[in-house]
């Protein structure tokens, strides 16, 4: 049985940049806007920058054999860094990554940030530390989709994302983040139709409510009864 607070290192494991790191890399950077939908980077291009999300977010995924977007790593949110591994190992890119909503970030080169690591070891570590948590998320995820039933995937799907970028109150978590149920499907490796029906189920038995398109958790610990 999964546990809210047990597991709160799975949930956010990520080291978090602190206000004067992003300040080094503002200065050294430059900002960029993304439209919604936009695509930031395409699979095979040349890697040689590094992003720092200031407002918006941003998902990373790969086209499936018939045309699907399957989403392949976390949602990146404000205040993460994104375009790490390829471009410190200077290999071409092999996933997508597109503006979810409209998108400010920091675009480094890579050479501007290497030579900002050299010249701040400490971030250079910070740096180290995100990029091994990402590799346990990822190591995680393919445990959850080889192990866990459609029901648990989508549960914690949403639960990580109340806690990384959900907005508290006394009604609940309110997922601002608007997905369609085919995004939805593709994070958690189902069908639509499935996630259409675990999010009716979900209601039912009120651990979530619909307010527009965004999603309310009212009750996260009956809704992390289904991640087993």
């Amino acid at each position: 049985m999964f546990d809210l607070n047990s597991n709160n290192n799975i949930l956010r494991s990520e080291p978090v940049l602190d206000e004067a790191e992003k300040m080094l890399i503002r200065q050294v950077g430059s900002t960029a806007h993304y439209a919604k939908g936009q695509i930031i980077f395409a699979t095979g291009d040349i890697s040689d920058r590094v992003y720092l999300i200031e407002s918006g977010w941003v998902k990373i995924y790969r086209l499936s054999a018939d045309g699907r977007r399957v989403t392949v790593g976390s949602i990146r949110s404000p205040g993460e860094m994104m375009g790490l591994a390829e471009t410190l190992v200077g290999a071409e890119r092999t996933c997508f990554a597109g503006a979810i909503n409209d998108v400010a970030m920091v675009v480094m080169t890579k050479n501007k940030f290497e030579e900002l690591m050299t010249r701040q070891p400490m971030l250079a570590i910070k740096v180290a530390k995100l990029l091994g948590a990402r590799m346990r998320e990822a190591e995680a995820n393919i445990h959850e989709m080889v192990c866990w039933q459609a029901p648990g995937r989508l549960a914690l799907m949403l639960i990580k994302m109340g806690e990384r970028m959900g907005v508290q109150s006394k009604g609940g978590i309110k997922i601002n983040l608007q997905l369609t149920h085919e995004e939805i499907a593709n994070m958690v490796g189902t069908s639509r139709q499935t996630v259409t029906s675990l999010l009716n189920t979900f209601k039912q038995e009120q651990s979530i409510v619909y307010e527009g398109r965004a999603i309310r958790i009212v009750n996260p610990v009956k809704l992390a009864k289904w991640v087993i």
